[in-house]
């Protein structure tokens, strides 16, 4: 009997182990750029399309979170701070592009995201923009200290620091080019930010939405967005 009990016991353990480990949830990683000088200038350096990392919660980013400015005409007072794509830079700036792409995790994982950013707005006027990181990264060599972030190294320690998906490099020296090209996030859009929750709703795109539904849009996103090349590059 105690022998049947204590195996009982193990399985539950196994179940739940299991079920913790179920990538039932979503997080959202936004890349974007801007037309502000500091946008262009780490484009124009890294010959990439984007420069700008967000980690988001829910898949019309109402809550999207990063390190950036402060304000909207102080591109060097920046820190930790909930973004909201209508407002601030990506309000003014009607232009942004962005990337949009999803990354499944566990209910657990998801748990840990939550409370860590709610800890990061908690105590947010301590955490600093880590300028000298961006440094290091143009000459791959990463500076790491606590409380100071840049953009795509805080979205990567959020993600390592709570057991989801990553990829093998040191946070200080994860660019946003980085997650555009892994091939654990699935891509859910790719255009202007400002017509992305109508692209959603034209769509019917929403949480809830399987993993076929998702293939069939990214088929359709670029296959819209090389028509759009290929006429833009025709009036040219």
């Amino acid at each position: 009997m105690g022998n049947k009990t204590s195996a009982n016991k193990k399985n539950i353990k196994r179940t739940n182990k299991k079920r913790n480990n179920v990538k039932d949830k979503s997080i959202y990683i936004v890349i974007s750029k801007t037309s502000t000088f500091p946008s262009k200038v780490i484009k124009m350096w890294t010959k990439e399309p984007y420069a700008h990392t967000s980690l988001a919660l829910d898949i019309e980013l109402n809550e999207m979170y990063s390190f950036a400015r402060r304000k909207l005409h102080n591109p060097f007072w920046c820190g930790f701070i909930r973004e909201d794509i209508t407002t601030g830079v990506f309000g003014r700036d009607v232009d942004t592009t962005c990337r949009v792409a999803r990354l499944k995790v566990s209910s657990n994982t998801y748990k840990k995201i939550v409370k860590m950013l709610k800890d990061f707005m908690k105590h947010n006027m301590d955490y600093k923009y880590n300028y000298l990181g961006i440094l290091g990264v143009m000459f791959n060599k990463a500076v790491e200290r606590e409380y100071n972030y840049f953009c795509s190294q805080f979205v990567y320690h959020v993600l390592e620091t709570t057991g989801a998906d990553t990829f093998d490099k040191k946070p200080g020296l994860v660019r946003p080019e980085d997650f555009r090209q892994w091939d654990k996030l699935e891509l859910i859009y790719e255009g202007k930010l400002k017509d992305y929750r109508q692209y959603l709703k034209d769509n019917n795109i929403t949480e809830e939405s399987d993993n076929e539904y998702f293939s069939e849009c990214m088929i359709k996103n670029l296959a819209d967005k090389a028509v759009m090349v290929l006429q833009e590059q025709a009036a040219n």
